[in-house]
């Protein structure tokens, strides 16, 4: 009988000692990331991607502008080197994107430099202050282009008078451009048969003729007027210098551009304004995701097809963000030394 007790007693300290150890060897585990604590490199990857998030929505704009397809490609990124499951979501752009972000239904988007500005002050298109986004940094010259074609006859912005004219889509910042360069010329909106189109619907109507002209504000060349410039003859309206003076003087957001000799087929450059495009973050991203994030895309732009990742230049994404710099952003330009 003590025999048969000392056993079952062997038994039971042999199985605990067991599952004493397999718990132990768990969060030993679980610890270091699923690999083990041998290997100082695999500790300091756990400890790095601690901060990352499972998953990211990068709000861009709609199909036929810049932001969507850059935003595709800047998802891929983070996916690939990061392992965050990131995803572009098309939008109304700008000032939609603002306030999905202030909802909490993104992580990260694409906005005009103006717009983002706007949205942390409370102003123009917004009500109420929105106070949970900071920059990543400044992309590229967004280029306000007023599109046409040769058969409409509209040869400057005066001629916008009485016609069909797309400001873009509601929730876009693209309808502010259109409000303030109309104002220095001395129109409004009134002035005009206002559409609220997206690129693709205002190339579309240009096409069929629904509409007469359109705002796109968006780098070029942009999509949606590359298509209508293959079966149209497609006409950027100027604006005058002392126009482009004017408006700079007013609204200091803006900077000098021109639509490209051979963009859209033109056969000379065309004066126009511009803005830049930004990416602004959530603030709640911890310091090292958003790090690890501006790293990942600025450090991998050779992987970008579209031509507007040629222009980009992180040393000079700090400049007119309009918002504070995230954190984590700041970190990998001071790491720079830009």
């Amino acid at each position: 009988m003590k025999k048969k007790s000392f056993l079952l007693l062997t038994i039971l300290m042999l199985a605990l000692s067991m599952f004493l150890a397999a718990c132990g060897g768990g969060e030993k585990e679980k610890a270091n990331g699923g690999k083990d604590s041998g290997s100082g490199s695999d500790s300091k990857d756990a400890e790095e991607s601690a901060d990352l998030p499972e998953f990211v929505s990068i709000l861009t704009g709609g199909t036929g502008g810049t932001y969507y397809p850059l935003g595709g490609a800047f998802a891929s990124i983070i996916s690939d080197e990061l392992g965050i499951d990131a995803n572009a979501e098309s939008t109304g752009a700008s000032a939609e994107n603002m306030t999905t972000l202030k909802a909490g239904d993104g992580e990260i988007a694409f906005t005009q430099t103006d717009i983002a500005s706007y949205a942390k002050e409370g102003k123009a298109m917004f009500k109420e202050k929105i106070d949970n986004i900071q920059a990543i940094g400044t992309l590229y010259p967004e280029t306000i282009q007023i599109v046409t074609t040769a058969k409409s006859g509209i040869k400057s912005v005066e001629d916008l008078k009485g016609k069909k004219v797309s400001i873009g889509a509601p929730g876009s910042g693209t309808a502010l451009n259109a409000e303030q360069i109309l104002e220095v010329h001395g129109l409004t909106l009134n002035d005009i048969q206002k559409q609220d189109l997206s690129f693709d619907e205002s190339t579309a109507g240009i096409q069929d003729g629904a509409i007469d002209a359109a705002f796109v504000t968006a780098g070029t060349p942009t999509g949606a007027v590359e298509g209508l410039s293959a079966t149209e003859d497609v006409v950027i309206v100027p604006i005058a210098q002392d126009k482009i003076d004017e408006l700079i003087k007013k609204y200091p957001y803006y900077i000098q551009d021109e639509v490209p000799i051979g963009v859209y087929g033109l056969e000379e450059a065309v004066p126009t304004v511009a803005v830049s495009a930004m990416l602004a973050v959530v603030d709640s991203l911890s310091e090292d995701a958003v790090y690890q994030i501006t790293k990942a895309i600025f450090e991998n732009l050779d992987k970008v097809t579209h031509a507007k990742a040629k222009i980009i230049d992180p040393a000079k994404a700090k400049e007119g963000t309009g918002i504070e710099i995230h954190p984590g952003a700041q970190k990998y330009y001071d790491e720079k030394g830009y």
